[in-house]
């Protein structure tokens, strides 16, 4: 029988709620300087974190738990590596919670099974100011004067402050941060900010802001900017049942293991 072959194996001890990832860097050696030696000389320490957790929990219960698509979220960039992630993951009865972090780039990755769970809550909904007052400048002929962009953007602000961020439509913008999303103004709030842009523009003015406002409503400098934050809400961890004596761990080959 061909054996399941995974990049990383999600592992929890049902004794303990220890949570481990294993991965192909499980036994992959560390270099420290050896101070016994000459200046840039280096000791090779020989490295097998999974078999040390093996050893930890022997005679616990493990089981391995399967990521849920689409549940990480992040609270910083994606680049950024020092950085506290949650995600959910399931034995296929029950659902985790779990939080992966590291508190120095020299630190692994821990994990740590959470009671309770998390959602995403709207801080703010932001107008792209800086950008919109460019492209106003850029892209109309002639210019807007100051007090025109200005006003422009008091009613925008004015629709980031009254709209509902249910209510919006999700763009696929990217952003360089996952907890900034981008949407749609939608129908209603156009109407209004069309509507009051007659008292800002005249004659070929507004002609041409009508154009800028169509243009740029769908994927351009017109989306809002809404700002998440991860909202964790803890429940009582219930008491422990007792658990018997370990039974066979089901073992999975990782890739580029050995």
């Amino acid at each position: 029988m061909v054996p399941e072959v995974l990049m990383n194996q999600l592992i929890r001890c049902k004794n303990c709620d220890e949570i481990f990832m294993r991965t192909p860097f499980d036994q992959h050696p560390e270099y420290t300087l050896d101070s016994g030696r000459p200046l840039g000389t280096f000791r090779t320490v020989e490295t097998d974190d999974y078999q040390e957790f093996l050893t930890q929990h022997q005679g616990h219960q493990l089981e391995n738990l399967e990521i849920v698509e689409d549940s990480l979220v992040t609270e910083k960039a994606y680049s950024e590596p020092v950085k506290t992630s949650f995600f959910r993951a399931t034995n296929g009865k029950e659902k985790f919670v779990i939080k992966k972090f590291r508190e120095k780039i020299e630190e692994p990755l821990k994990y740590l099974l959470l009671p309770g769970d998390y959602s995403l809550k709207c801080a703010a909904i932001k107008v792209q100011s800086e950008e919109i007052s460019k492209q106003l400048r850029r892209e109309l002929n002639p210019p807007p004067s100051q007090n025109q962009i200005d006003a422009f953007l008091k009613l925008c602000y004015t629709i980031a402050e009254n709209i509902e961020v249910n209510d919006l439509e999700r763009v696929p913008e990217e952003s360089l941060h996952p907890l900034e999303i981008y949407y749609k103004i939608d129908d209603i709030h156009l109407m209004y900010l069309l509507r009051n842009c007659r008292r800002i523009f005249t004659g070929k003015e507004y002609s041409s802001v009508e154009e800028f406002i169509h243009r740029h409503k769908d994927d351009g400098v017109l989306l809002l900017k809404a700002t998440y934050k991860i909202r964790l809400v803890e429940k009582v961890k219930p008491d422990k049942k007792f658990i018997p004596a370990s039974l066979p761990f089901k073992k999975v080959k990782i890739v580029g293991g050995k």
